[in-house]
């Protein structure tokens, strides 16, 4: 997603409980802030020598614990507020990679992309998922990929009209 997306869609639902699932049934806890919003460019080579280079907004959750018994959610207006008094010293790239970052003692830190947002009457839950690594130069390193195998439809399947 998009970070200009993620902004919109927050736009659009400023009434709503921001909550974010960062496993399936796990959520980060209500007692959360957010706590830093970073503007990254990366500029990299991968192991089959292209070079490519992109922006990435990263907007780290923290649960404090001084809140722990919290069950009230950060509204979605509380969120933009957020964002927004951070644009203003810092202006996004609305087209960098939207992640966040998030652990906590039962999960370790990690960088999730937005896998889903899915909304409610009172809610906007964004469901988040790690990102997996992966080759981008399989072809460069000798990564075999795996065959695609078409299934032709028989000519005498059973009700095709052919026997």
């Amino acid at each position: 997603m998009k970070t200009r997306e993620f902004l919109d869609i927050l736009n659009a639902n400023r009434d709503k409980s921001l909550l974010f699932e960062y496993s399936n049934g796990s959520f980060v806890g209500a007692n959360y802030h957010i706590t830093e919003v970073k503007h990254i460019h990366i500029d990299s080579v991968d192991c089959g020598a292209n070079s490519d280079s992109w922006n990435e907004t990263l907007i780290q959750l923290w649960e404090s614990p001084s809140e722990a018994a919290k069950t009230e959610y950060m509204s979605t207006y509380k969120a933009l507020g957020i964002l927004n008094k951070v644009a203003k010293l810092k202006a996004f790239d609305p087209d960098a990679e939207l992640k966040f970052e998030y652990g906590n003692n039962s999960f370790h830190t990690a960088h999730f992309f937005v896998n889903d947002i899915q909304a409610d009457d009172s809610r906007l839950v964004v469901k988040m998922a790690v990102t997996k690594t992966d080759c981008k130069a399989k072809d460069s390193c000798g990564v075999p990929q795996p065959a695609v195998v078409e299934v032709a439809e028989a000519c005498c399947s059973p009700g095709s009209g052919c026997c």
